[in-house]
């Protein structure tokens, strides 16, 4: 299946979407900031990233926007997965480059459809 980077400060959330993603035959890394997750995307090229929006320094939203500008990660979809749920947080989501927004916590065959759909795979 696919390479998945989870952004996503923290250790419950990583494990939880870990053991969702894996159980549905996908390879995950994980980074806990906004800024090794970048650079990991940037080193390791996943094919898609699961991004949180509240992290440590730079913000989900933030980390989005330097992704799909950047010409060596910009064909990498991102989807943001965060707690924060009110449509203007999804728009604005959106116009950072992210190509889905799921509001935590996510229903697994939801998130898998949406991964794969993201992935051209639907």
């Amino acid at each position: 299946m696919a390479r998945i980077l989870i952004i996503e400060d923290s250790p419950t959330d990583t494990r939880v979407f870990t053991s969702l993603l894996e159980r549905n035959g996908h390879e995950v890394i994980a980074a806990g900031s906004a800024e090794d997750g970048i650079d990991m995307a940037k080193s390791q090229k996943p094919d898609l990233v699961l991004m949180d929006v509240i992290l440590p320094g730079m913000n989900g939203f933030q980390a989005t926007r330097a992704l799909s500008k950047d010409p060596g990660t910009s064909s990498i979809p991102v989807i943001i997965v965060s707690t924060k749920g009110m449509e203007t947080d999804r728009v604005w989501g959106m116009r950072q480059g992210a190509k889905d927004y799921v509001v935590k916590p996510p229903n697994e065959k939801d998130l898998i459809q949406r991964i794969s759909t993201a992935l051209g795979q639907s």
